[in-house]
């Protein structure tokens, strides 16, 4: 009885009821929607229309299980920024296929980009977080992050277009800002020099800049890190300062090549 009265305890002290898998399945389906990734072609004006509104609906339910008041007012203000937080999309996807030598069309990049589904939840989730709803907002970017490998605080302040290839291991924490044009690959780590909760009203993850391109496997951390406009930075690197506009940072290792069969002379590369 012990253990049952611990987990009592738990529902009955728990703040809010909500259903998760509903809160998960609402962006995931919003996304399929408003990206054409339906089966059925949905091509009456009306009944669009008609759609949005439903999706408009149902997220005020969701909406009033984790806060009490405005819930319409909030709902209203939320869907009244779909069309700037859409452009910005548009203009990611048009950076995937423009630098991805993977992609073939557009419709390539909306059925399959694993990194643009990462940024387009992201970018929903963050204009919840600025309006301070609770829960919703971690919520979506870690169900995209289960579905795609990418963690994305939606705290993280991040420009257009933004482009990520391949994605998986990547983090963004949740006071990073990141410009405009910016490139990042796969396994890069943007995050803080320390993880305290001390520190949660300060900014600890780094500042990049605008045109920065971000290599895979770098990490960068600190909240008084800045990488400057137009920097390259490596794959590998381990960055904790800040780096110059127009600088090209890179990290040179020796690799050592040589003959598995006895007797031989071993062949040394220097990469």
């Amino acid at each position: 009885m012990g253990f049952a009265k611990r987990i009592h305890e738990g529902y009955s002290n728990r703040k809010y009821d909500i259903d998760k898998k509903k809160i998960e399945d609402f962006i995931d389906r919003f996304f399929r929607f408003i990206f054409f990734l339906e089966y059925q072609r949905c091509s009456d004006l009306s009944n669009i229309e008609e759609r949005l509104n439903n999706f408009k609906n149902e997220f005020n339910e969701i909406l009033t299980s984790v806060t009490e008041e405005n819930e319409s007012v909030k709902t209203e203000t939320f869907f009244a920024s779909f069309p700037q937080i859409y452009n910005m999309l548009e203009n990611d996807a048009q950076s995937v296929l423009e630098n991805d030598p993977a992609a073939q069309s557009m419709e390539e990049v909306l059925f399959s980009s694993p990194g643009f589904f990462a940024i387009a939840v992201y970018r929903f989730a963050h204009e919840l977080y600025k309006s301070n709803i609770p829960l919703i907002p971690r919520i979506w970017t870690e169900f995209a992050h289960s579905k795609t490998g990418i963690d994305i605080n939606p705290g993280a302040k991040i420009g257009t277009p933004f482009f990520i290839d391949h994605g998986t291991g990547i983090v963004i924490g949740e006071t990073t800002i990141i410009g405009n044009h910016v490139k990042i690959y796969q396994g890069v780590t943007l995050g803080a020099l320390s993880v305290s909760k001390n520190l949660q009203n300060m900014k600890r993850h780094p500042t990049i800049e605008d045109n920065v391109v971000i290599y895979a496997n770098a990490t960068i951390l600190g909240g008084e890190t800045v990488i400057g406009e137009n920097a390259l930075i490596g794959g590998n690197v381990w960055i904790t300062e800040s780096v110059a506009a127009n600088s090209v940072v890179f990290h040179k290792g020796q690799v050592t090549v040589k003959n598995k069969f006895p007797g031989n002379e071993p062949i040394i590369f220097s990469i």
